[in-house]
């Protein structure tokens, strides 16, 4: 059964938080899970644990971590050479410093090799808020899925996150798993199935597509509120993999409604929004309106004040969509 199909409501009234918890804390539980399921998963941190939520896990398997210190280029290289040994290993550190700071060592030692190597980066975009543009990483998923090989995946809540981080320990090759540092509305089932490449559709539409990925999902659910308010449809689809992507379940949706808007807390240049906009121009051409960073770095402050100031709430989202519909 597809992922789509377990989880889909035609009224947004359906979908619930559950409660507020941080997306790297469904990363903390994952991994233990996954270590319990499989005694080949091993933790590798860049002197993060505690950031990374690993304590419960280092506790549980205290000869299954490493800890690399401020070396994230020599994690990288000690993760690849520990795949041939046939370990599972997951590395953990902040997005910047998991792409931005490693990247050749990723390029080489993991994807060219084809290492089963689960690079997990938490702290990614602006909602990392007060450490500022230095750590507050816009670039990592285009950058990541470029790599050939590569598969990137970018949940939306606590739940999510758990479940796929136990999935990827199943799944064999390198992967990119991506994930914030605030609290964050959790409101997909405690005991859903990741399906890595398989979208959900968590609310149908028939007058505008808003497909997003990460902390947008659920800024995306309450903006298709504020429209429903207003008369309007939205289809809401959470493309939790960016790649390998739904294209089917994004073309489907488009040609249904005939226009889309994308969200991300990312830049406008390479990621979610430029995936789904080569789907469109190759198959189904529909208006297309971007809800991202716009080619600029970020600054210090809240969560909530740089996703307001960066153009990245449920209000701008909404408008998008309005516009979008204006294009048809």
């Amino acid at each position: 059964m597809r992922i789509t199909d377990y989880f889909c409501s035609t009224m947004l009234d359906d979908i619930k938080v559950l409660n507020e918890k941080e997306t790297r804390g469904g990363f903390g539980e994952g991994i233990l899970e996954a270590g319990k399921r499989n005694p080949n998963v091993v933790a590798l941190t860049a002197d993060l644990a505690g950031s990374l939520k690993l304590n419960a896990f280092i506790k549980e398997f205290p000869d299954r971590f490493v800890q690399c210190g401020i070396a994230e280029a020599n994690m990288i290289g000690v993760a690849a050479g520990m795949t041939i040994g046939g370990k599972i290993p997951y590395t953990t550190t902040f997005a910047n410093f998991s792409t931005s700071r490693v990247y050749d060592q990723v390029r080489q030692s993991v994807a060219y090799s084809g290492k089963n190597v689960k690079i997990c980066a938490s702290h990614a975009g602006l909602t990392l808020g007060e450490d500022g543009a230095t750590h507050q990483v816009l670039e990592d998923i285009g950058m990541m899925k470029m790599l050939p090989g590569m598969t990137v995946i970018v949940p939306c809540d606590f739940n999510q996150t758990k479940a796929a981080t136990i999935e990827i320990s199943e799944f064999q090759g390198p992967v990119y798993l991506r994930f914030g540092r605030p609290k964050w509305p959790n409101f997909t089932p405690e005991d859903q199935k990741f399906e890595i490449g398989k979208a959900q559709v968590l609310a149908e539409g028939t007058d505008v597509s808003i497909i997003a990925c990460g902390h947008m999902v659920w800024l995306a659910v309450e903006a298709a509120r504020m429209l429903a308010a207003k008369g309007i449809s939205a289809e809401v689809i959470n493309i939790h993999t960016i790649k390998p992507l739904d294209e089917e379940a994004i073309l489907k949706s488009i040609r249904k409604t005939g226009c889309m808007v994308t969200a991300e807390e990312h830049q406008i240049n390479g990621g979610l929004g430029d995936s789904v906009s080569g789907v469109s121009s190759r198959h189904c051409p529909v208006p297309h309106e971007y809800v991202a960073v716009m080619d600029t770095f970020g600054e210090s402050g809240t969560p909530n004040q740089l996703l307001q100031k960066y153009g990245l709430t449920k209000e701008h989202i909404a408008e998008a969509a309005e516009k979008a519909i204006s294009r048809k």
